[in-house]
């Protein structure tokens, strides 16, 4: 099943590649591949940190553990594509980062548990009442 999905991968990866490198040229396509070497190994190395921030997040109650999970193995996921030589995988690396920086800036933001029914801190003990008057009824039918 993997060798399903990876030769292909693997193919359209090639093609890509060279297909970019015609355009841009021998020079360019080697600088692209040295930073995109040097940016994954940095992440890489950044890791440990990302994931302090992760358990963090979880501790206050901004990330679940779904969150975390998918978090983390989308930085991991998205470095290592980084690492790997190639158009292709430095795309799908760059978009596994940027679910990463989603879910670490734009989850964190907003808050925890957002639902349209939920009372605010002040009105826990507001009772809702409805008056009705009897009287305003029998002045008219005197």
């Amino acid at each position: 099943m993997l060798m399903l999905v990876l030769i292909p991968f693997l193919l359209l990866e090639l093609y890509l590649s060279l297909a970019v490198g015609e355009e841009i040229g021998f020079f360019w396509s080697v600088v692209w591949i040295i930073v995109s070497i040097v940016v994954g190994i940095r992440l890489f190395k950044n890791s440990p940190y990302a994931m302090v921030g992760n358990i963090q997040a979880v501790k206050s109650g901004k990330l679940s553990l779904r969150e975390f999970e998918n978090a983390s193995v989308a930085y991991f996921t998205g470095a290592i594509l980084l690492i790997v030589p190639g158009v292709l995988s430095d795309i799908v690396g760059i978009l596994f980062f940027a679910y990463t920086l989603y879910l670490q800036f734009v989850v964190k933001i907003t808050p925890e548990n957002l639902h349209f029914n939920q009372t605010t801190k002040g009105e826990k003990d507001v009772i809702d009442v409805e008056i009705i008057d009897e009287y305003t009824d029998r002045g008219n039918h005197s």
